[in-house]
């Protein structure tokens, strides 16, 4: 059955080994490292249709040098990743999606963090035009945007971020809400045509600030939005060791409950993390958890969770029933 997964950080860990900060400066190889949990063969083998690849520049970095930091993880997107791999095809547009041809999968550019463009709007459309499809106006900290999930202040969206909204809407794009604040997440639902959780599980289950609670879930299922269930262990289940796939399918039973099933997706995380559930510890094994999944759900429902319930609320095409 094949995948559509809405986050990874392959593309940081291929800038880190550039940079010698990771491995040892070992180059690494995106089509077979086995230090890249969704390098090119793995994603092959896991029955990969469609892998979102995020730029993610750390909060640390300083503020003149994160424009920088985008653009190499952009430019080893276009060199090692689409460049060095014919089967890898670039989605531009979410049409494109549909022009996949077998043994082809689709690389989507996000970003994770309005901290790479600050307030300059043009850099924002560069990003565009560079092809890139989500954008989550934060990860865990605050910038010129919004609060993060781990800002203590809490706060919502500024006026930028707010005009970044109204310009997603305007191309396209899906708004991410995965690392947003609670009040963030809330001025993102009054804005936002194209709302995603890329990576996040529901707080009732495992009460995270990543998570989801279960008036968010209902909000995102009532914009037509999208949630896509994460791998991180520590979103999954308090007690983090001995963490299973059968606790993360509860997390998809209780999105489910609220009415969720056309709207659950998967959002792996993979090279974002450090500790993986048993078969289920890259790319390769995304058959496993399907196989899981199907002791539960009908071959339908299950399916949808793949990649059907994506393929069904891309932005711009008719809302799906």
């Amino acid at each position: 059955m094949k995948i559509i997964d809405t986050h990874c950080d392959a593309l940081l860990k291929l800038q880190l080994t550039n940079r010698k900060l990771m491995f040892d400066g070992n180059p690494l190889s995106y089509m077979d490292s086995d230090k890249l949990d969704t390098n090119f063969q793995r994603l092959q083998q896991g029955g990969v249709k469609v892998q979102f690849f995020a730029v993610f520049v750390y909060p640390e970095i300083p503020a003149d040098e994160k424009w920088q930091h985008a653009l190499e993880q952009v430019d080893l997107f276009f060199t090692q990743v689409v460049g060095a791999n014919p089967a890898m095809k670039h989605i531009r547009k979410w049409e494109d999606i549909d022009a996949l041809k077998e043994g082809e999968i689709g690389a989507v550019l996000t970003l994770e963090g309005a901290d790479a463009f600050g307030n300059d709007l043009a850099k924002l459309r560069t990003l565009y035009r560079l092809g890139v499809l989500s954008i989550g106006l934060t990860w865990n900290n605050a910038n010129l945007c919004a609060d993060g999930a781990g800002e203590p202040r809490g706060a919502g969206l500024t006026l930028l971020g707010k005009e970044v909204v109204q310009l997603n809407n305007e191309h396209r794009i899906f708004t991410d809400v995965s690392h947003l604040s609670e009040k963030g997440f809330w001025d993102v639902m009054e804005l936002a045509d194209y709302p995603i959780a890329s990576h996040s599980n529901a707080r009732a289950l495992c009460d995270h600030p990543r998570n989801l609670d279960d008036k968010q879930i209902q909000a995102l299922i009532g914009k037509n939005g999208l949630i896509h269930v994460v791998f991180c262990l520590e979103f999954i289940k308090k007690e983090k060791t001995d963490v299973t796939m059968r606790d993360l399918i509860k997390h998809i039973d209780h999105l489910c409950s609220l009415g969720g099933a056309k709207h659950i997706g998967i959002g792996s995380d993979f090279d974002g993390i450090s500790a993986y559930m048993k078969d289920l510890e890259n790319a390769s094994k995304f058959q496993n958890l399907i196989n899981e999944l199907q002791k539960h759900y009908t071959e339908s429902e299950v399916e949808g969770f793949a990649c059907r319930n994506f393929l069904e609320h891309r932005p711009g095409l008719p809302a799906a029933t």
